[in-house]
């Protein structure tokens, strides 16, 4: 660990003897501000401080300016950057969702209804029929409401709960997370229901997907910076309104009163605006949406993980402290711990079955906000705590809690649970080299996460750019030079590189989570698909994957099925007025009742198993006419 984590350990088990305690449930819980005069009284004695620090901060520099026979350089100012649940039905086992926890859906670009495939593209909903051996456009609409203004907004979600189709967006123009409910009828056709807008600043991660779905429960991480010295503050805290033409700021309605709001005994960092770290539940199982939210303050810097029962927000400071925040899912009071570190992303939390949090860290990060979770930098330890150890905020993650791993957690690291093991690895040097020069072998880490944590390091001869499951095994992607390697791992008593197979001159085409699945047909046998490009070629926000390529895998053998490839050309010109830019990727293989399809852009193509390989055997494109 550096030098900060383990001070920061040290003091922690001087701070924490004693928190273990049987069962899940906290001993202790934070407490809520006890009325809206307690939470105005706090708050300005927040801005108050903060006041008084910014005077004296302007004093000092007045001073040493005076003092100085000349002021020192600017610093160089920072670059911009743009922007255990229940087991799975039937239903489930028909997802096309490559989902990090079962029984929790995340919102993606495409999803199943029925005989229809569900898709979100460029600021509209397309339905494509798909059973009965069908393979036929449907029908199209905006994924905004009609007569509003879509400019300065972008529709990157979407989850399906009955026939209610949810699109989640983001809107600049009206300032927040943007609800579109949409009905859905067997046959296909789409029709809109009602819009509302989710007060919050903006969710967007390259990693992190905003919204789940867990039964009829529609839940939003979503985080609040609260500048005190603007205004109104309580003009920041959570609040809905339902979207009508002549929709003004005061048709928000608080979601979270005071006694709904909750606070640790750390003190907010000096010259930084608090943030509201916000959990909302919006039942779906009525028409008109009902939304309550629950609310944490801390420092900005997040990252969260959604268990079937809770959301996970890790908070970072400017320091090395860190907080660790339990919100449950049931309207409950949340709990926290002290804790050190900082997790990659969501992948690097698991709520085990066994009652225990388990969190990989690298001693310094960010968040997981924008490109943040590519980030991150020194020794990495894993955190495993009982959820009993959750208190009022007072207590630390035990130093015994911490167990220090190999390896430095550099940018772009990768990391996944599968089974008993907790996978990491970086993806060495992402820069293309020339398929003769010497690479530099990878080491990919494998820890037994529930028994006393034994560690191997497996060596790779490519980078780790992806970590995903094969049941209970694993299969390790990423880049040597201009080929894409494909290494499945064997995970029993040990962990063990079983077999490897490269695609000459090709490069992963998605980076997101979702853009992998697999899909299972029998024990240690499936078939793998992922979009890919050329060697040369560069994942781009405006084109379409050149094909998805599928694997077999049997018994941790891998071996080529074929691709099914888009079509060469410009693609449509579609009118587009909205969100159009695919942050979310727009390439996915998908696997339906036997079926196998490629979702390229605004082509869908299906391939048919002949003779031990995918060939094509017909596409449609479900593209609109350009306005």
């Amino acid at each position: 660990m550096s030098s900060a984590l383990k001070i920061t350990v040290i003091l922690s088990l001087l701070l924490s003897a004693g928190c273990h305690a049987a069962g899940t449930a906290p001993r202790k819980t934070l407490a809520p501000f006890a009325s809206e005069q307690a939470l105005s009284s706090y708050l300005q004695q927040v801005q108050a401080r903060q006041e008084a620090l910014l005077l004296k901060q302007q004093k000092l520099q007045r001073a040493t300016a005076q003092y100085m026979a000349a002021p020192p350089p600017a610093p160089p100012a920072a670059p911009m950057v743009a922007k255990a649940a229940p087991a799975a039905s039937a239903e489930a086992a028909e997802s096309v969702t490559n989902v990090q926890t079962a029984g929790v859906d995340e919102g993606g670009i495409v999803k199943l209804h029925g005989k229809h495939l569900v898709m979100l593209r460029r600021g509209k909903l397309f339905t494509v029929q798909v059973g009965g051996n069908a393979l036929q456009p449907v029908a199209s609409l905006d994924a905004f409401a009609p007569g509003s203004d879509p400019s300065g907004s972008w529709y990157d979600e979407m989850l399906i709960d009955g026939d209610t189709v949810v699109v989640i967006g983001y809107s600049y123009s009206r300032g927040g997370t943007e609800i579109g409910l949409f009905d859905i009828a067997a046959d296909g056709k789409l029709a809109y229901r009602s819009t509302y807008h989710l007060r919050s600043n903006d969710y967007y991660s390259s990693r992190n997907y905003a919204s789940r779905l867990i039964g009829s429960k529609l839940v939003f991480y979503s985080p609040l910076s609260l500048n005190l010295r603007r205004g109104d503050p309580f003009g920041g805290f959570p609040a809905l309104r339902r979207w009508r033409p002549d929709a003004v700021p005061s048709d928000f309605k608080r979601i979270a009163p005071a006694t709904r709001i909750y606070r640790t005994d750390e003190e907010p960092e000096p010259g930084t605006n608090l943030a509201l770290h916000t959990v909302t539940v919006c039942d779906l199982a009525q028409r008109d949406m009902r939304c309550e939210a629950t609310a944490v303050m801390g420092p900005q810097g997040r990252v969260f993980y959604v268990s079937g029962e809770s959301v996970y927000v890790w908070t970072t400071r400017r320091g090395s402290d860190s907080g660790l925040f339990r919100i449950p899912l049931d309207g409950s009071a949340p709990s926290a711990l002290k804790v050190a570190g900082a997790p990659v992303d969501q992948f690097s939390f698991l709520e085990s079955a066994d009652g225990h949090l388990n969190v990989l860290l690298r001693a310094e990060g960010q968040g997981d906000a924008m490109w943040d979770g590519t980030r991150g930098r020194g020794d990495m330890a894993l955190l495993r705590v009982p959820l009993a150890s959750f208190s009022d905020g007072r207590d630390s993650a035990p130093a015994g809690s911490y167990q220090p791993l190999p390896g430095g957690g550099g940018y772009g690291l990768q990391n996944r649970y599968v089974g008993a093991y907790l996978l990491y690895g970086n993806p060495g040097n992402p820069g293309r080299r020339k398929a003769d020069q010497a690479w530099p072998r990878q080491p990919l880490y494998a820890v037994r996460w529930a028994d006393g944590g034994s560690v191997q390091a497996l060596s790779l001869p490519h980078g780790v750019e992806r970590i995903e499951a094969l049941g209970d095994d694993a299969v390790v992607i990423g880049a040597q030079g201009k080929d894409l390697h494909f290494s499945s791992i064997r995970l029993g008593t040990q962990a063990a590189v079983a077999t490897r197979y490269i695609r000459a001159d090709a490069a992963q085409g998605e980076s997101r989570s979702h853009g992998f699945f697999y899909k299972p047909q029998a024990a240690n046998e499936g078939v793998i698909g992922l979009p890919i490009l050329g060697a040369d070629e560069r994942p781009g926000l405006n084109k379409s994957s050149a094909s998805v390529l599928y694997l077999r895998n049997s018994g941790l053998q891998l071996t080529e099925l074929g691709a099914l490839a888009a079509r060469p050309g410009q693609p449509p010109d579609d009118g587009c007025r909205a969100s159009c830019v695919d942050w979310y990727g727009n390439a996915r293989p998908l696997f339906l009742q036997g079926r196998v399809f490629a979702l390229l852009g605004y082509e869908l193509v299906e391939g048919a198993l002949k003779e031990g390989q995918v060939r094509e055997v017909r596409r449609i494109s479900y593209a609109p006419a350009a306005r």
